[in-house]
């Protein structure tokens, strides 16, 4: 039984450090946190930028395998550490970050997806390809504002929650 676990355990280390290793090479290989060193113009900072990607990546991977640690709502509302309207301050406390981290996450999503398509220059053979001279931008922008307005009914009539 116990080599059964360290065998397991000696697994999915093995298997998540691949993981690991697989995004942080697209995200090396697309160059996208030196564009976005560029962008911001804090190039000086590029290191501080990976480290930062690095850190969330184990954060999240933490918090996934580990998630009874971070409960901290749990805790707040147990003990009502901010007296009776520790429920309603608590509830939008968590609305607010799931909004802010919902934004972030977009973003970088969004972007990863744009550098992956701009590294394989799928936009500009797509262009020619079917004879748009003028209006690209327009049409990425078009393209974008579409995801956004589907993602917006998408949560806010809950399909996520029915499939529906």
């Amino acid at each position: 039984m116990l080599l059964k676990q360290v065998f397991l355990c000696v697994c999915g280390i093995s298997f998540g450090l691949l993981a690991s290793a697989g995004v942080f090479t697209v995200l090396v290989s697309v160059g996208l946190i030196p564009r976005f060193a560029g962008k911001m113009h804090v190039a000086k900072k590029v290191f501080a930028l990976e480290e930062a990607v690095v850190f969330g990546t184990l954060t999240g991977g933490f918090f996934s395998l580990f998630s009874d640690l971070g409960n901290i709502g749990i805790l707040v509302q147990g003990r009502q550490l901010l007296g009776t309207y520790t429920d309603s301050i608590w509830q939008v406390v968590g609305n607010v970050f799931l909004i802010v981290f919902g934004i972030f996450a977009g973003m970088f999503v969004g972007c990863l997806a744009l550098a992956i398509a701009e590294m394989l220059n799928s936009i500009p053979i797509f262009a020619r390809r079917i004879g748009f001279r003028h209006g690209l931008g327009v049409a990425i922008a078009a393209a974008a504002c579409g995801k956004l307005v589907g993602s917006l009914i998408y949560f806010a009539k809950g399909v996520f929650l029915t499939g529906i």
